[in-house]
């Protein structure tokens, strides 16, 4: 059930009245999605990131772990794969994945019929670190939702992935 909160103005709403003193011709409207958007970024980053630290991992070694797990048995990708997988950059796939074979959460294993192919695979001790991991990071993710409603969340999933697109067209449309 969502938490009650006594609405108070933010940050965000400070800033917009400093420019609105400052330059009154400007339209900060942008400012009341983004920049709110921006510092919600911010704090979910930082309880994400000590969530995982506090599990011995990088972000980035987490989003290897997740997808490889979501990949379903036997668990495995390869490098290509991963970063195509949606959150992880390919810039330091192999980084990533060096680290995490240390650490004895995964292994890399050459494919039989294409000795060039090499996957990544969780191995027992790395399914069970992600598993664990990523029910605790749901469950923090649940906190951070609680101020919002079964239906205001999957409201504000439809207008973020709207606004996704949106970006994204204004991405393309400037690329051209």
């Amino acid at each position: 059930m969502a938490r009650k909160t006594t609405a108070q103005p933010d940050a965000v709403a400070s800033i917009i009245e400093d420019w609105r003193r400052e330059r009154p011709e400007l339209d900060t409207s942008p400012l009341e999605v983004l920049a709110r958007l921006h510092r919600t970024f911010l704090r979910y980053s930082a309880r994400l990131t000590a969530s995982v630290e506090a599990h011995g991992l990088s972000v980035a070694g987490f989003d290897v772990l997740t997808a490889l797990r979501r990949a379903g048995s036997p668990f495995r990708r390869t490098a290509g794969q991963l970063a195509d997988s949606g959150l992880i950059s390919s810039a330091g796939v192999t980084l990533r994945i060096d680290r995490l074979e240390k650490d004895g959460l995964i292994v890399r294993e050459r494919d039989a019929e294409d000795r060039r192919v090499v996957r990544s695979r969780l191995t027992e001790e790395g399914l069970a670190k992600i598993d664990a991991l990523f029910a605790e990071h749901l469950e923090n993710e649940r906190r951070m939702l609680a101020g919002l409603s079964p239906a205001e969340r999957r409201q504000l999933a439809r207008l973020l992935s709207k606004l996704e697109r949106s970006i994204t067209e204004a991405d393309a449309e400037d690329a051209r």
